[in-house]
């Protein structure tokens, strides 16, 4: 009799093994998301205020704090288009200054503030406006500057007055031109004018002179 060989039945495992599942990636939380906006937002700030360093003659802090929005837009309006203000944290204006001649306005980063950028020689004119805002909103007290720099000098809101009386261009021209042509002493009191002034109306002066000599040498 023959034997017949049957194959034998394998047992079913008691469970099965499947691949894991690709895992989706978690979505990010509001808060990640806040704190990356707002960093975005931070060095945008700070971009902006290096920017507008660029070429700047003055920068001042004003008291910002109680202004209405209306207000503030009202001063803008006023101001020349040779100024620019910026309501800005003082940690972001330190950040942007930090390192550079403005750095010495870091007393003034207390409080909240607005700060005027004055791309102009013209001082006085850049700081009448405000001036005038103040006085017809009464807000002398409350809303004043708080501090400037100015050719690497910190002013002090005491000493705005030297600020807003310096004389124009136009002015320190026809003083230095003056006292070229009269007494020494004129000329030593024309020379505390800034630096810079004084050195663009002597190039300008011997300008004047070599133009004259040239025209004198045609003739003869």
């Amino acid at each position: 009799m023959e034997t017949s060989f049957l194959p034998t039945a394998r047992p079913l495992p008691a469970f099965q093994t499947l691949a894991a599942a690709p895992r989706c990636p978690r979505p990010l939380r509001r808060s990640t998301i806040r704190a990356a906006i707002s960093r975005g937002r931070k060095e945008d700030t700070v971009a902006v205020v290096r920017e507008q360093l660029e070429g700047c003659y003055l920068l001042a802090g004003i008291r910002y704090e109680g202004l209405t929005v209306k207000q503030f837009q009202g001063i803008r309006d006023a101001l020349p288009e040779s100024c620019h203000l910026l309501v800005a944290k003082n940690t972001l204006v330190g950040k942007a200054i930090e390192g550079t001649p403005w750095e010495a306005l870091k007393p003034c980063m207390k409080g909240m503030n607005a700060w005027l950028f004055v791309h102009t020689e013209e001082v006085p004119v850049a700081l009448k406006p405000y001036r005038a805002f103040q006085k017809e909103e009464r807000v002398e007290e409350t809303n004043d500057f708080i501090g400037a720099v100015f050719e690497g000098k910190y002013y002090e809101p005491g000493e705005f007055k030297s600020l807003e009386t310096m004389p124009s261009r136009a002015e320190v021209y026809s003083k230095l031109l003056g006292a070229l042509n009269g007494p020494a002493t004129s000329l030593v009191t024309t020379l505390q004018a800034p630096a810079r002034d004084v050195v663009a109306v002597l190039s300008a002066y011997v300008r004047k002179l070599e133009e004259e000599s040239g025209a004198g040498a045609g003739a003869a």
